[in-house]
């Protein structure tokens, strides 16, 4: 018995409008043809119910999705790709054969299977743009828009060069963000396990000690002895708590009603806080910078560049300013309105904006918040070192000059 599919599709037409809708076929390639037949280009083919040829649905067999452990496809990841696929592009190399030769030398399993599919999709006569759209969870939003441009504006060489900047420059702060936070996480980590280890190791010794001498426990003392069966039968609980928080953060953390609790945290703790400001403008004033150089209209890339700043109340600054455009007023009016914008990223837009420099402007932007951070970092790497080594000091210091207490009685009576 012949199986039917129902596909949702979007695709193109040749206005450059989208369209949706649905096909009922044997299989995606009849419905790219059929849509192709209508003069449509394909940007996504969804599958959705199978029905048999006598129109009764079909049930599909149930699958168990086992988790994976390949590799995520991080900044660096992309900016190798594109880097290599612009320069390919560039000198005159079909996109097909281009990608066909980064699936076979990418280093990245994950990246190199999502490559294939891209390949696939592109000789079933699907767009770049629209093969990219499709995977989503691998290719952020700012390189399909920025494909999708070079697409339609026939500079896809021009785009895909943005595209590895930006990602160069995302993935030179993601280095420079990791070997500041390294050595601080690794030490508050080594104080907790400490803490944890001479609660339940080395205090119970002591207390049998202190049983057999008798007398009353210093206040100090005696915290530590309650705390100790505390933390035994507590440290499981601990441990799987962190687990499961941290397995529920790394799949919600993305969701908005997560991140309008999170990021204004973000942007406002000490210390910390305006370091996380600044890599936020960074990204922004760098992404709007290669959109409009790109050739990407002023209104389309508002719609991008704010889902990557990575911080939602940026993003709804941004769609501010958005609106505000759509009605007439310039970028930097609506943003001199924003408190989350500083005057200087302002000031500069307006002048980018009256002298035809936008593009240069925010690039100047973007390496002045650059430098900033570099420095910033630097600088909390060099304050943070010897405040943990003190904290941890103070914290293990603490608690054995605790355990000592009665000990210190004991030979200040017999003295």
């Amino acid at each position: 018995m012949a199986k039917v599919i129902e596909y949702s599709y979007l695709a193109r037409n040749i206005k450059g409008r989208t369209e949706k809708g649905s096909m009922a076929a044997d299989s995606k390639t009849m419905v790219m043809s059929k849509l192709q037949a209508k003069g449509l280009s394909p940007i996504s083919i969804t599958e959705g119910t199978t029905t048999s040829s006598t129109g009764s649905a079909v049930s599909d067999a149930i699958s168990i999705k086992l988790p994976t452990f390949a590799k995520r496809v991080g900044s660096k990841d992309l900016a190798i790709m594109t880097r290599q696929m612009s320069t390919m592009v560039s000198a005159g190399l079909p996109l097909s054969r281009a990608i066909s030769i980064l699936e076979a030398q990418t280093e990245n399993k994950r990246l190199a299977s999502t490559l294939s599919d891209v390949r696939l999709d592109l000789q079933a006569g699907m767009t770049f743009s629209g093969a990219l759209l499709r995977r989503s969870d691998i290719f952020p939003v700012l390189m399909t828009s920025l494909v999708e441009a070079g697409e339609a504006g026939g500079f896809l060489d021009k785009a895909l060069d943005s595209v590895a900047k930006t990602f160069e420059n995302e993935a030179k702060l993601h280095t420079s963000i990791k070997s500041a936070m390294t050595y601080p996480v690794a030490v508050l980590l080594m104080a907790v396990v400490g803490v944890f280890a001479m609660l339940i190791f080395i205090v119970p010794i002591f207390e049998k000690m202190f049983a057999q001498l008798g007398g009353t426990l210093p206040a100090p003392t005696q915290m530590l002895v309650t705390l100790s069966p505390i933390a035994a039968w507590a440290s499981p609980f601990v441990a799987v708590f962190v687990f499961l928080f941290a397995a529920w953060w790394t799949r919600n953390r993305y969701v908005t009603w997560v991140r309008r609790i999170i990021d204004p945290i973000k942007l406002n703790i000490p210390v910390f806080g305006p370091l996380n400001k600044k890599i936020a403008l960074s990204r922004f004033s760098r992404t709007f910078s290669n959109m409009i150089g790109s050739g990407v209209p002023i209104l389309q890339a508002l719609s991008v560049i704010g889902k990557t700043s990575g911080n939602i109340v940026i993003e709804d600054a941004v769609t501010r300013v958005q609106d505000s455009v759509r009605l007439g007023t310039t970028v930097s009016q609506q943003m001199a309105n924003e408190k989350v914008f500083p005057n200087m990223i302002t000031q500069m837009i307006s002048i980018g904006e009256y002298s035809g420099s936008l593009e240069v402007m925010l690039s100047k932007v973007a390496d002045s918040f650059d430098e900033d951070i570099e420095a910033t970092t630097s600088q909390l790497t060099s304050l943070i070192e010897p405040l943990m080594i003190a904290f941890i000091g103070l914290v293990i210091g603490g608690m054995v000059i605790t355990l000592y207490l009665p000990i210190f009685s004991i030979y200040n009576v017999i003295k």
